[in-house]
């Protein structure tokens, strides 16, 4: 563990953050006392059409409805107290 102070983190931020990317751990102290730690931020790996094939086919919505869900749709037969 490599402790800075905040005057010298400030001087060597970049110098600081290669390092943490490293892997290495990066503390800044206020005085003696240790307060931040520098962390490299996790990366999500994303990958286009992850779930493809998988899924299966979802609804058509430009295939018109059937009646019943239609009139479910605009309220037909619905009671209102």
């Amino acid at each position: 563990m490599r402790q800075f102070t905040i005057h010298a983190a400030k001087t060597n931020l970049s110098k600081l953050i290669e390092a943490a990317l490293r892997g290495e751990e990066v503390v800044i102290a206020k005085g003696s006392r240790p307060v931040v730690r520098l962390v490299p931020v996790s990366r999500g790996s994303f990958t286009i059409g992850l779930l493809k094939d998988r899924l299966g086919t979802g609804p058509d919505f430009f295939e018109p409805m059937d009646e019943a869900d239609l009139d479910a749709w605009e309220g037909e037969g619905v009671r209102v107290p």
